[in-house]
């Protein structure tokens, strides 16, 4: 899209009058960062203070950069006075949080907030894919689903979006309310509740109390979609009703769910699912593997129906669906030892995440002579039951029936040590040290699965692997590019990273 056709997100003016700040000079902006490094020419840069290091050190950088203005609390040294700034009297984040808020209450547009333990990321993907072929859609970019990421959304969302799909994540009690009642949600999907960010909570209960906070941003016409099929479901749904919902909507194999799973062919790059939608049946292709996919599909759905949108035309667009980077990217690498199957699933992990994985990785059969071989970093943010949670991974990698296991990381120490002999490939302490390893271990045939939590760094291992295919120009990743959000200049995108 060229300058000249972007759409202006905020004036000078109406920018002020969000912030009760005061504009240098007139300006409009076409996208909005807290990125120096990524500033686009036309974004209004915000300078927030981080953690570390404060965005004001980087405003002249910005404008520099093409920024058309910049909003600061204090105007920094270097910065020449006829420059396009915003100056509030308040803390930068929370006038980030008020042009969040006036974009919020200005569209117009039926809204979804997306968050569960698993699969978050994958549908709010597959909202945006399926609503983008029916009307002007925002979606959150990236994981950026925390309280930097939110707001920031919020005010990159266009006014005259028709549908906006927003991923909300936490890994502490009280995060989600407040994003919740930021986005302020039509529509609620929980995907899942599972075994995760354990070292924060006392228990999954107290996990499923967490994203119940979803609700809190909705009004009492919202819909909340919930897995019918997840243990905790009568929770979510006493929590859903005790805010003041009645229109509670399931989806799952359970004979009473709203979608209904009917039946599914899984198979080794897609699914044929069959399914009834309130009351409708409905058979549709799903361009992505696994059963998991298959579950957070009926989710989409339904979350389609709750928007009033056509549901029958989002079946047939998840016959295109991608995956996203990171979350089960699939290529063929061309090495000199022999082409391979690399899937990437280096972005992030959980106990359930890992076992819907392996179960993909059990459907495809290697080539000639090659090797089912699961590469494994550690699970992050399991507290006390951290080794107990690798370990318990045994079991699912034989029912795929996994070749061979390589792993680093001192928690997938414990996963290792579980392993029969015959399927131990190796275990180091680094991503780094387990690249060099693989890297001459592979083999022509195989079948190469990469998947770790983002601070277990798998990505260098899916990069020393890309990097041997002959034919490929791919520059090879690095983190400020691939693994999701990584400290700014600012530090603004969260000292966590995404959240969960």
């Amino acid at each position: 899209m060229s300058e000249a056709t972007k759409t202006v997100l905020w004036t000078a003016g109406d920018a002020a009058a969000a912030t009760s700040g005061q504009a240098t000079r007139p300006w409009s902006a076409t996208g909005v960062s807290i990125d120096s490094r990524k500033v686009a020419p036309g974004d209004l840069f915000v300078a927030i203070k981080g953690p570390n290091f404060d965005g004001h050190d980087f405003v002249a950088k910005a404008l520099e950069a093409g920024a058309a203005a910049a909003l600061v609390s204090t105007v920094p040294p270097g910065v020449p006075g006829d420059a396009s700034l915003l100056a509030v009297e308040q803390d930068t984040l929370a006038a980030l949080g008020d042009l969040g808020h006036v974009a919020r209450l200005r569209t117009r547009a039926r809204v979804v907030g997306v968050t569960g333990s698993v699969g978050k990321t994958g549908t709010k993907e597959a909202l945006r894919h399926v609503l983008s072929a029916q009307g002007r859609t925002f979606a959150t970019e990236g994981s950026l689903n925390n309280h930097w990421g939110v707001p920031l959304s919020l005010a990159r969302m266009p006014a005259d979006s028709e549908f906006g799909v927003f991923e909300l994540g936490m890994n502490h009690a009280g995060e989600l309310g407040p994003l919740s009642r930021q986005v302020m949600p039509d529509v609620a999907v929980i995907t899942t509740v599972e075994a995760a960010h354990l070292e924060f909570f006392d228990s999954v209960e107290a996990i499923a109390d967490a994203k119940a906070e979803i609700f809190e941003g909705m009004n009492p016409n919202g819909v909340a979609v919930l897995n019918r099929d997840n243990p905790h479901f009568g929770r979510l749904l006493a929590a859903a009703r005790t805010q003041g919902l009645s229109r509670i909507w399931s989806f799952g194999s359970h004979a009473d769910a709203d979608a209904r799973l009917v039946d599914a062919a899984l198979h080794a790059t897609c699914s044929a699912v069959t399914a009834v939608i309130r009351g409708e049946r409905i058979q549709y292709s799903l361009a992505l593997p696994g059963k998991h996919w298959v579950m957070n599909s009926l989710a989409v759905l339904l979350a389609v129906k709750a928007l009033g949108a056509d549901m029958a035309a989002a079946a047939r667009a998840l016959s295109t669906l991608k995956p996203v980077k990171g979350r089960g990217t699939s290529r063929r690498v061309n090495a000199a030892q022999g082409a391979f199957t690399l899937i990437d699933e280096s972005y992030n992990a959980s106990p359930a995440a890992m076992a819907a994985t392996f179960a993909v990785l059990g459907r495809i059969d290697p080539g000639a002579g090659g090797k089912r071989i699961a590469v494994l970093g550690d699970m992050r943010e399991l507290g006390d039951r951290a080794d107990a949670l690798h370990a318990g991974l045994a079991e699912p990698l034989r029912a795929a029936r996994v070749d061979a296991v390589y792993a680093c990381g001192p928690h997938m120490r414990a996963l290792f040590d579980r392993l029969p002999a015959a399927m131990r490939g190796a275990w180091t302490e680094t991503s780094a040290e387990l690249a060099a390893i693989l890297a001459g271990a592979v083999r022509g045939g195989d079948v190469v699965l990469v998947k770790g939590s983002l601070g277990s760094r798998m990505a260098t291992v899916v990069d020393a692997l890309s990097a041997l295919d002959a034919r490929t120009d791919d520059t090879p990743r690095t983190d400020k590019n691939n693994n999701g959000p990584t400290p700014a200049d600012t530090d603004q995108t969260a000292a966590h990273g995404h959240k969960g």
